[in-house]
């Protein structure tokens, strides 16, 4: 046998449109081609198990093998084989109907647009051309009584398909490299390809006598027949460079409506808003497509680690990337449930585990609510608050907790929190004192879960426990009386604002316990949240409160003790002592620095002199 002939599309153009366009990275060639071997492998057999073949199926491996010196890489498999019309069927005529009438289109449309036009039709085969000057096959049929066929072809559109002198079943495809592709003569390179892309092949794949890939992946198993060693094995193999241990993992496995399974892990996180991306991997049937999943997993677990395999994710016709499609949805909101479904799980079976992982699950938690409306609904009873006691409460808890107690005169329960417990310890006792609970929200998504929940809670707000004095934060209908005239307030509020001389520091004379201290500074929550939402990325309508200069409330306390020596002391001495509580409280704020700071320490000695 021995044929000349034109391989069966419309157009010579359609060789460079594959070389220079169809794959963005040349390296998937080898890909696309040990897949074909695997595929054809696991084809024979299934014949075998279907009784249709009744040879010995021997050792079912895929071989790959480079020959610097000979400038060739040859994939070979031991599956069903071809005959010579097979080949022409399967690798002539490349199904394009109308290929002239494609390259018009290739010129027009936008990238979308050519990916749906291309993903339509299987060219696998031909990314060889890539990085080939030649490609020829050696294949013989599993069939008995037929002839080993060899195809050769340089790129053009002119083949050759003669008899062959190839004894075993299966196909070797032999790729000339070209001169611009001389990366893929090292053997290192095609190990590295091989690694990335194969390493969960169901068939083995030797390269240079090793066997580099697991050919049953964890996630291809029931979740019964593994151990939690099996999965912290499986993932440091994933991620040989974490040191930590996964908090816990979901195990994937649906049939139906689509076929989907993987498994996801949640790692531990710093408490910053760092989306480590290309983390969790897509595969189709075991074959590596991608590490970038953002259609198919939410973006708030876009911090998972993990494996998603499904043959229903519909890609282009290189494999590289996601098509847009109903399906992908549907896994979406499939992946949104089962990791709801599982934190609700680890709640209800082991609180006081989920405690412990809090503080690096949380983050997940919050971004997942404030994106997703259905999973805020599930997560809602399980979503946690720690006070500054360092006790953990659900969201329902907390509000029957602090109800009581924390009701102002407009019947809404107040939740009074700190972002730093450290720095606003001044505030958190003050609140303490009168018997008032403060809870900690200081991650990074908290001004934003703050607002979230005043929406959903009934009669909730919220207010950082620094945003005013302890009686303005919770007002009740008892109000304190002021032991100043009205006469003595405006004198003193004017004493005040002359020691202070700053226009962004709004004095006021309140009347507060005597216990509290002369002089409180406080950022409004509305503006200081405002800025705390800007900062953490609240949108354009943001801005302009990010950029505001702060606007503070100066209060003095017009039932302590020190009021009445401002009014009394004179002049200088006066000012003097105002400024010196003003001082006082900026240092509780940690305002007070640099000259300021010197100045104060200075003054305190001379009156610490003085007395």
């Amino acid at each position: 046998m021995q044929e000349k002939g034109s391989i069966s599309i419309h157009t010579e153009n359609i060789f460079p449109i594959i070389k220079k366009f169809l794959y963005s990275d040349h390296e998937i060639f080898l890909r696309e081609l040990v897949s074909n071997a695997v595929d054809a492998t696991q084809k024979l057999k299934s014949l075998g198990q279907l009784g249709e073949f009744k040879g010995e199926l021997g050792e079912l491996k895929v071989k790959v093998s480079v020959d610097k010196e000979a400038r060739t890489i040859t994939i070979s498999d031991r599956g069903l084989g071809m005959t010579g019309e097979e080949i022409k069927k399967y690798i002539n005529q490349i199904a394009f109907s109308g290929a002239s009438e494609f390259v018009e289109k290739y010129k027009e449309q936008d990238a979308a647009t050519k990916d749906q036009i291309i993903g339509k039709f299987g060219m696998g085969f031909y990314s060889a051309f890539m990085v080939a000057s030649e490609v020829e096959i050696f294949s013989k049929s599993y069939q008995e009584g037929t002839e080993a066929a060899h195809w050769t072809c340089d790129g053009s559109t002119e083949f050759t398909l003669e008899t062959a002198d190839k004894a075993d079943r299966g196909t070797d495809v032999v790729l000339h490299v070209a001169e611009d592709s001389d990366e893929f003569l090292e053997a290192a390179r095609l190990r590295t390809i091989l690694t990335k892309y194969c390493k969960f092949l169901p068939i083995e794949i030797e390269f240079e006598g090793e066997v580099i890939n697991q050919t049953a992946p964890i996630w291809t198993k029931q979740p019964s027949e593994l151990t939690d060693e099996d999965y912290k094995k499986f993932y440091h193999e994933l991620y040989p460079m974490s040191m930590d241990e996964p908090l816990f993992w979901i195990h994937l496995n649906v049939d139906y409506p689509f076929n989907l399974t993987g498994i996801l892990y949640f790692p531990k996180v710093k408490d910053e808003l760092q989306f480590q991306r290309n983390k969790i991997q897509l595969y189709s049937r075991q074959v590596f497509i991608t590490d970038e999943v953002k259609d198919v997993v939410p973006e708030f677990l876009m911090l998972l680690h993990g494996v998603i395999d499904s043959p229903d994710i519909p890609l282009n016709v290189s494999r590289s990337f996601l098509q847009a499609d109903a399906a992908v949805k549907k896994i979406n909101t499939y992946i949104t449930k089962k990791v709801a479904d599982k934190l609700a799980e680890l709640f209800r079976k082991d609180r006081a585990g989920f405690e412990e992982k809090w503080s690096d699950i949380g983050l997940f938690v919050k971004y997942g609510m404030l994106s997703d409306e259905k999973f805020y609904e599930k997560a809602k009873d399980f979503a946690l608050v720690q006070n500054v006691a360092g006790k953990y409460f659900t969201l329902a808890e907390y509000q029957e907790h602090v109800q009581a107690n924390q009701k102002d005169k407009n019947d809404q329960t107040v939740v009074l929190y700190t972002t730093d417990a450290e720095a606003q310890h001044a505030f958190v006792q003050a609140a303490q004192d009168r018997g008032y609970d403060v809870l900690k929200l200081d991650a990074v998504l908290d001004s934003h879960f703050i607002g979230q929940l005043e929406q959903k809670l009934e009669k909730t707000t919220f207010k950082r426990v620094d945003a005013d004095t302890v009686g303005k934060l919770i007002e009740k209908e008892e109000q304190q009386e002021s032991v100043l005239s009205d006469d003595d307030k405006t004198k003193l509020q004017e004493l005040y604002k002359g020691a202070i001389s700053n226009e962004h520091m709004h004095v006021q004379v309140e009347a507060l316990s005597p216990q509290d201290a002369p002089v409180i500074i406080t950022l409004p929550e509305f503006m200081r949240r405002m800025k705390d939402m800007q900062r953490t990325g609240g949108g354009g309508g943001m801005q302009m409160f990010g950029n505001l200069p702060d606007s503070y409330t100066v209060s003095v306390n017009a039932n302590h003790p020190i009021a009445q020596r401002v009014l009394k002391a004179e002049g200088e001495a006066g000012s003097k002592l105002a400024r010196q509580a003003y001082d006082l409280a900026l240092l509780a704020q940690g305002m007070l620095k640099g000259e300021a700071l010197t100045a104060f320490v200075k003054r305190s000695a001379d009156l610490l002199a003085a007395e």
